[in-house]
């Protein structure tokens, strides 16, 4: 506890406000799915990472704001909903973020870099030691709006660079609190906002078209294939292990861990999400047929993110093992091919096999004596 804090202040669970707040950082995430859903190439995935790099940094950064200190004052709810307008401002241009909407983009960003920074510092004075590195990738952002073309990549680079190495170059350890329960629950809440974004997109994708028995079986398959991995990580109890360890370990290592399973190894585990909404979006009303590799490599690559970055993040916080997902990785992008050679019905299929299987075979591996009811 800093000497700013006081004990009424750290939060209990996570407030409305924080809900409504990610509420607004999944639509610009939603924004990045529909890039991907228009072309499915290594450039528009260099550019989704590289967007989706700088908005998760700063997310992160307003989690652990949250975590310190519950938003309860009047002051404080205005700056975050100043917040949450940067971030929207962020999202309506994402889709021209390197062309002509660069700099608003850049702008929106500005905006969340310095109301995150102003309010942090009103609870751990330690903010002013990182703060400069956010404020550099946000001038960074602008100026790649300026310039555009390859430049504008190579500083988008630099600018998540910046911030993603700014915990080598200033150790967080001893210098941030985190308070387990609130930050796994806010963690957990933010997959199930993305996950049930990517169930949005199956109706987008039927939108206009007949609900015929074969779009009804499509729509299901997107579901069931989705809640696969909602399986993976909640049914599994993966988040609950994960609070367990948390409150555990020695608070002065809590950052780090933090950190390491719910920055690094979320980012896998996000993106993967975003990549299957984009394939099960194009796919939606082709079910029965082939489509070009895009839609069905975005699936396969999607199951396989989330699978690998589930992984890592049972191995920061050893509450698992990880070999049976990162094999089922490797599998699920073998899997793209169905789609393009059968069909992507029988891709969507396959997935979710190789899900539940693995999820079978894992928790017999962790369960050896348990008996089927």
């Amino acid at each position: 506890m800093t000497d700013q804090e006081e004990p009424g202040d750290l939060p209990l669970r996570v407030s409305t406000l924080e809900l409504f707040f990610d509420l607004v950082f999944v639509f610009a995430i939603t924004q990045l799915t529909g890039i991907l859903s228009h072309d499915v190439s290594v450039a528009s995935g260099f550019r989704v990472l590289l967007v989706f790099g700088a908005l998760w940094w700063m997310y992160g950064g307003y989690v652990w704001l949250a975590n310190a200190r519950t938003p309860s004052r009047t002051a404080e709810r205005l700056l975050m909903l100043v917040g949450m307008a940067g971030f929207l401002i962020m999202g309506l241009a994402i889709p021209e973020a390197f062309g002509r909407d660069g700099v608003a983009l850049g702008v929106g960003y500005l905006i969340v870099v310095l109301i995150h920074g102003w309010l942090y510092q009103r609870v751990n004075r330690n903010i002013a030691r990182v703060a400069p590195f956010n404020l550099v990738a946000a001038l960074l952002v602008i100026t790649a709006g300026i310039v555009k073309g390859g430049a504008a990549y190579g500083l988008w680079a630099a600018a998540l660079a910046v911030q993603v190495l700014s915990p080598f170059v200033l150790p967080v350890r001893g210098r941030f609190a985190i308070q387990p329960s609130h930050f796994t629950e806010r963690h957990g809440a933010l997959v199930i906002i993305v996950l049930g974004e990517s169930v949005v997109d199956i109706g987008i994708g039927a939108e206009g078209h007949p609900v015929t028995v074969s779009l009804a079986l499509s729509a299901v398959l997107g579901l069931a294939l989705t809640a696969a991995l909602w399986w993976a990580y909640f049914g599994a109890e993966d988040d609950e292990r994960a609070e367990r360890a948390m409150v555990a370990a020695d608070p002065a290592h809590r950052p780090a861990l933090a950190l390491a399973a719910y920055f690094y190894a979320y980012i896998p585990m996000l993106l993967g999400i975003v990549a299957l909404a984009s394939g099960v979006k194009q796919a939606i009303v082709n079910t029965g047929s082939t489509l070009p590799a895009g839609p069905c490599v975005a699936m396969g690559c999607g199951v396989a993110l989330f699978l690998a970055g589930s992984a890592a993040f049972r191995h920061a916080l050893r509450i698992g093992p990880g070999r049976y997902r990162l094999t089922a990785a490797v599998v699920a992008l073998a899997a793209s091919w169905v789609g393009v050679t059968l069909s992507v019905a029988a891709e969507m299929a396959l997935l979710i096999l190789i899900v539940a299987g693995t999820l079978v075979a894992e928790h017999r591996a962790m369960v050896p004596d348990s008996v089927d009811a």
